[in-house]
């Protein structure tokens, strides 16, 4: 067990003849005294500090220990996030996909509807020009038939009569 100050202060010396000078060893027991608790004083402080520092190491090894498992929950997310991503990009990809196609196949579709029309549209069109064709071809041999020579002489003699 370490000495105390109080025990060296109450240290009591056996005497003998032709001893050390008491004031003298008094004097140096007390500045003993005086250092020891000193180094006492600094040994408690220095003990309370090593166990403010011991508790401040703890608090940050947790918050150590907090922030990676921080970091670990925030990787996993972000894994997760970016998969997630990904799978949503997929999707809009095969979407956009589905709606090209239909709209592709729409537009064919359309495209061979007009082609049809465009071949109904030209069918009417050469029926049409052969009635024409066959209409004015019609008023032609009309025109060209005697029976305009009598229309005219019968309009001519009725002039004629209608002068006299």
């Amino acid at each position: 067990m370490p000495l105390t100050p109080l025990d060296i202060h109450n240290k009591e010396f056996t005497r003998g003849f032709r001893g050390y000078d008491e004031d003298e060893v008094n004097e140096f027991l007390d500045q003993i005294i005086k250092d020891y608790e000193a180094v006492l004083r600094e040994k408690k402080e220095m003990f309370e500090r090593v166990q403010d520092l011991d508790g401040k190491l703890e608090h940050y090894n947790k918050i150590e220990e907090t922030l990676n498992k921080s970091i670990l929950v925030a990787q996993e997310s972000a894994e997760e996030v970016r998969r997630s991503a990904q799978k949503e990009a997929q999707l809009i990809v095969k979407e956009a996909e589905k709606n090209a196609d239909r709209i592709i196949n729409d537009a064919l579709t359309k495209s061979r509807k007009v082609m049809m029309e465009i071949e109904e549209l030209k069918k009417q069109a050469s029926v049409y020009r052969m009635r024409f064709k066959m209409l004015v071809e019609a008023q032609l041999e009309m025109l060209q038939t005697d029976d305009w020579d009598e229309i005219t002489k019968v309009n001519e003699s009725l002039e004629k009569e209608t002068v006299e």
